[in-house]
């Protein structure tokens, strides 16, 4: 796993594979929420909430291109600058998500492909992981080579709702999440293939980020299926309509076109 210092003659350097790849991490995201509401799954009468998650998750997408877009055009001190309200950015994230998962296991509008469950674990977890990526890539700054690929992986595990939108996914019960997992992973794969082009090996930062998300995709699936697990489940959904909710079976379709919730 030893890193070459430099890229391989005639292969160039890194920015402009970073920031290409945040682009299409970006159209991925829009194109399966977009898709979402063309075919009438969602639409914009969905709670406060719900608008609230959106605006501050795509707003890091935003960030997260505008930040690589800064590297690629040399402007490293504005990138520094934005780089701290990234970070504010981020802690925010972790905390809206967990709590909008939360909101979503209480009101009993977890997905059907999902064991609420599991639905509750996975989604924590995601923005645990995510959050630890990116506070280590911040650690990180000023080893360049490690920053930018964890705040990639980081990138790259966000990108799981909208492949969730883009898969088919009614259609791989009781598989869903890990077939999503697969489509995701691609990204941190192609980083790893781009590194073998232009440098001969493969950071090592890949390789940790890689193995952080591996160990969270494991873990939600040991922790929602252990006796921890459903006393998270019950505690949270205690007093609520999610209470009512069986943690370990998956939910019949809804009969109305808003199909990614139980109504």
């Amino acid at each position: 796993m030893a890193t070459v210092a430099h890229p391989r003659p005639g292969y160039g350097r890194d920015d402009r594979f970073f920031l290409s790849m945040a682009l299409v991490m970006a159209a991925i995201i829009v194109a399966g929420f977009s898709m979402q509401l063309a075919m009438g799954r969602s639409s914009f009468s969905a709670p406060p909430l719900v608008h609230f998650h959106a605006v501050i998750f795509f707003g890091w997408v935003v960030i997260y291109v505008t930040q690589s877009a800064l590297v690629t055009r040399g402007s490293m001190l504005l990138h520094r600058r934005l780089g701290w309200l990234a970070a504010a950015w981020a802690t925010t994230m972790v905390g809206v998500g967990i709590f909008t998962t939360i909101t979503m296991a209480r009101q009993g509008t977890v997905p059907f492909f999902f064991k609420p469950a599991y639905f509750l674990v996975m989604n924590s977890i995601t923005m645990l992981c995510f959050g630890g990526l990116v506070a280590t890539a911040i650690t990180l700054r000023k080893q360049t080579e490690w920053h930018r690929r964890l705040l990639f992986c980081a990138m790259a595990f966000l990108t799981g709702p909208a492949f969730g939108r883009l898969l088919p996914m009614p259609l791989l019960i009781p598989f869903a999440e890990w077939a999503v997992f697969a489509a995701l992973m691609v990204l941190p794969f192609a980083g790893m293939v781009a590194d073998l082009r232009r440098r001969g090996s493969v950071h090592a930062a890949w390789w940790w980020g890689v193995a952080a998300m591996t160990a969270s995709q494991l873990a939600m699936t040991l922790i929602a299926h252990s006796p921890l697990g459903l006393a998270i489940y019950d505690e949270v959904t205690r007093g609520s309509p999610g209470a009512a909710a069986p943690p370990y079976e998956f939910a019949p379709p809804p009969e109305n076109p808003l199909i990614t919730g139980r109504g």
